[in-house]
């Protein structure tokens, strides 16, 4: 199985991080790998088992996910693809964010775990933490600022 993994501090208060995060239709508005999106059948951004489908900037591909979980206590979600972006399977991805008590600040952390075929193996882990988690941390901070 493989991983994926960015962490970033995020300057702003922890209920500001997840009001943008916890909206499972707003990446448009804050990644700029994702041009535009929209939640499938009607349903809620918030509702478990929602899926989004998104196009990614510059003609990158259409995606779907499904939104596992998400809990507004713990500051947490979790999703699926439907469709994905890289020919992976079993990919599960989870955002959690934690107070820093210190400063005010949010410590943020995106993940996923993943199957690739054998001839991938090693392939994506560092596309996805690179050019999707941390280039999303860096876009959410600028969004923020």
């Amino acid at each position: 199985m493989a991983r994926a993994y960015a962490s970033a501090v995020i300057p702003a208060p922890i209920e500001k991080v997840w009001e943008i995060l916890r909206d499972f239709n707003g990446l448009p508005s804050w990644h700029p790998a994702i041009e535009r999106s929209e939640i499938e059948d009607g349903r809620s951004a918030d509702a478990v088992g929602a899926v989004r489908s998104f196009h990614l900037a510059g003609g990158g591909g259409h995606v779907r996910e499904k939104l596992l979980s998400l809990d507004d206590s713990a500051f947490t979600l979790s999703y699926s693809f439907v469709k994905p972006a890289f020919p992976v399977e079993n990919y599960i991805a989870r955002i959690a964010l934690f107070p820093v008590s210190e400063t005010g600040e949010t410590f943020a952390l995106w993940e996923a775990e993943f199957d690739e075929a054998p001839e991938d193996r090693g392939k994506y882990g560092p596309v996805i933490s690179e050019g999707v988690f941390a280039a999303g941390w860096a876009a959410l901070k600028r969004h923020l600022a």
